[in-house]
């Protein structure tokens, strides 16, 4: 199948405002880490990108309109990554990584977004599992996701190799650190949530293969799986529920570029596609009538890149369409009010721009508007 184109807030103001501390410079969405779209339960949608000052947000005024607000600056000081999912409920979960005034230390801080357009939660430190500083500053950007019950799981790769999460206790105080007995750990650390409730972790090593944890019922522990073989390309790697409590995991080969994917107890299959730059997008949504997976990404020349294959059937042959947009990250995927596919991606200029799947047959998509 082909594509075509034709409760505390946070401080927030519009980039090169002038803030508490003084006139401030525009603030520029990093290139690297591209553009993140959510689908609040009001059917608006709500796009994120990290900058060096903190987050950019644009709301979009209605559901399934051309207008949008912002971007407005989400001063979050020496924050260094992000990770961004979204509970069943709706509500949006950000989690990173901030570096102390100084860069002595690192801390995780998490925070929510309950509504679409309404401010996020404070940034709030859940800690760190280490105590000796340098394995301190050593910590890695985690990863996040939200169980069915709406409870958060944080993970990391922390210094030595291991894995380690701590969860968002049912009645509020955070458990504290536990280890996952992992080694080797580098990379991406993935989780997925499925509609089930079930959370699923996977953790690329230093020996070409990654690690798997799954819980077998929802908010239990988490229990180690067999490896997975896969040198996923740094920042390619996502999940994406293809079946009932069944993750397909789609990368970047940093060898050949190419993209491929995996569903665990099966093949690796690859499907072209490359060369790939930052991380892939996936999206699971119907095309005239069938269950399908969409994938996007960034060349490395900066053009946008689609196909869409029959769900789990990627070993039948998919096909890549360029769209004829350029963008300066990685583009997001999303749904919209009626089911159709958005695509929203960063233009050179820092703009967010948003093209939709058109009302013809197959992935159609418009040409991308700025916002």
């Amino acid at each position: 199948m082909g594509a075509k184109y034709g409760r505390g807030a946070t401080k927030t103001e519009r980039p090169g405002a002038a803030g508490s501390g003084g006139s401030a410079t525009p603030s520029r969405p990093l290139a690297d880490e591209g553009v993140r779209l959510f689908l609040g339960r009001d059917h608006r949608f709500t796009a994120i990108a990290r900058t060096a000052d903190g987050l950019l947000r644009w709301t979009q005024h209605r559901p399934n309109g051309t207008g949008w607000d912002g971007p407005e600056l989400i001063a979050t000081p020496r924050l260094t990554g992000l990770s961004s999912t979204q509970g069943a409920d709706g509500f949006l979960h950000f989690v990173g990584r901030r570096v102390s005034d100084g860069g002595a230390s690192v801390t995780v801080v998490q925070a929510v977004q309950y509504q679409t357009g309404r401010p996020l939660t404070q940034w709030r430190s859940i800690g760190n599992p280490h105590k000796d500083p340098e394995r301190i500053r050593a910590v890695t950007v985690p990863g996040i996701a939200v169980s069915g019950a709406g409870l958060v799981h944080v993970f990391l790769a922390r210094a030595g190799g291991g894995v380690v999460m701590r969860q968002e206790g049912a009645k509020g105080p955070w458990q504290p650190w536990r280890g996952l007995k992992g080694q080797l750990a580098e990379g991406d650390v993935t989780a997925v949530a499925s509609s089930s409730g079930r959370i699923e972790l996977l953790v690329p090593d230093t020996s070409g293969r990654a690690m798997r944890w799954r819980q077998s019922e929802p908010d239990g522990e988490m229990e180690r799986g067999p490896n997975i073989p896969m040198a996923p390309a740094p920042g390619s790697l996502v999940g994406l529920e293809t079946g009932p409590d069944r993750i397909t995991y789609y990368w970047a080969d940093p060898a050949t570029g190419g993209v491929f994917a995996h569903r665990p107890g099966e093949w690796v299959i690859p499907l072209g596609g490359g060369p790939v730059s930052g991380r892939i997008a996936a999206l699971r949504v119907a095309l005239d009538g069938y269950d399908c997976t969409v994938l996007a990404h960034r060349g490395v020349d900066g053009d946008v890149m689609v196909a869409a294959c029959a769900t789990e059937n990627e070993a039948a042959g998919l096909w890549w369409a360029p769209t004829g947009e350029r963008c300066a990250g990685p583009p997001a995927l999303a749904r919209d009010g009626y089911g159709r596919v958005v695509m929203a991606t960063l233009g050179s200029d820092g703009a967010l721009r948003i093209a939709r799947q058109s009302r013809e047959q197959g992935l159609v998509m418009e040409p991308s508007v700025r916002v």
